[in-house]
């Protein structure tokens, strides 16, 4: 079976205005026989995105509607291809019990979803994104005092999203781990943090996690590999951690972009 398990939607204020049945139809094209739409869920109601655009995830006013556009979608391509209700859902320190009760509400509608980290707490005890931009992502290691402070930041944020207790409906898979790469190329660091990265593998396969193995970061400039990268993707299979890939796409033409490339031993 041949899936995309990591799409969004026009309900992502970040994306694009592509209807749901142009992603589908994009995928029925490229011979895609199961897809998952994972829209940004809705941030906690008294969490203040702070992305210059305020456009991380879409909003709590659409949530029904995204829910019935996908089921209906589920019934009219049943017999083309498997289409998945998801939520890439964001783990944010500090804000986990609002984090779990909106999986306690919506859990009965999520036939699979995505836990990432792209908010991060700052030392100030404020919140960044971690990846909106180059400019930005500047900023944050202005704020953070390096960009190894920041990486560290992001793999201990990492380590909580995957141990958390979020309740029954937590997320099964744990979205592009290395997404804190996303600049690599313009802001380097010292180290490659393979040490840490496999720890965290190690707490995936302890808490029967899947992987995200997302294609877009081959498609970003300061960026040019995957996340995680094959190397990383190969131990995860040593562990014993399931994987899934996911184009992350947020236009219809990108659905599983990049697929070609997962040639994993």
């Amino acid at each position: 079976m041949k899936g995309d398990f990591h799409v969004h939607t026009p309900f992502c204020p970040h994306g694009s205005n592509d209807s749901i049945e142009m992603y589908i139809e994009q995928a029925i094209n490229k011979g895609i026989t199961e897809l998952t739409f994972t829209e940004h869920a809705p941030l906690p109601i008294n969490f203040i995105d702070p992305t210059p655009d305020q456009d991380s995830a879409m909003s709590w006013e659409d949530l029904d509607a995204y829910i019935q556009v996908i089921e209906n979608a589920k019934k009219q391509f049943q017999s083309k291809v498997k289409i998945n209700l998801g939520f890439e859902v964001d783990y944010i320190e500090g804000y986990e019990d609002a984090t779990t009760s909106f999986l306690d509400q919506y859990g009965r509608y999520i036939d699979d979803a995505i836990l990432s980290v792209h908010m991060l707490r700052s030392p100030d005890s404020n919140y960044v994104c971690i990846d909106f931009s180059s400019e930005e992502f500047a900023r944050i290691i202005q704020m953070f005092g390096s960009v190894e402070a920041v990486y560290d930041k992001y793999y201990r944020t990492m380590e909580k999203a995957i141990i958390s207790d979020l309740g029954a409906y937590k997320p099964n898979r744990i979205g592009h781990l290395t997404l804190i790469h996303k600049y690599q190329r313009k802001y380097a660091v010292d180290q490659r943090y393979h040490v840490t990265i496999e720890r965290l593998l190690d707490l995936i396969q302890e808490q029967q996690l899947e992987l995200d193995v997302n294609t877009a970061g081959l498609y970003k400039e300061e960026c040019l590999e995957l996340y995680p990268p094959l190397p990383i993707i190969e131990k995860a299979i040593q562990k014993g951690i399931q994987w899934k890939p996911g184009s992350d796409s947020h236009v219809s033409k990108t659905i599983a972009r990049g697929f070609d490339q997962l040639k994993i031993k």
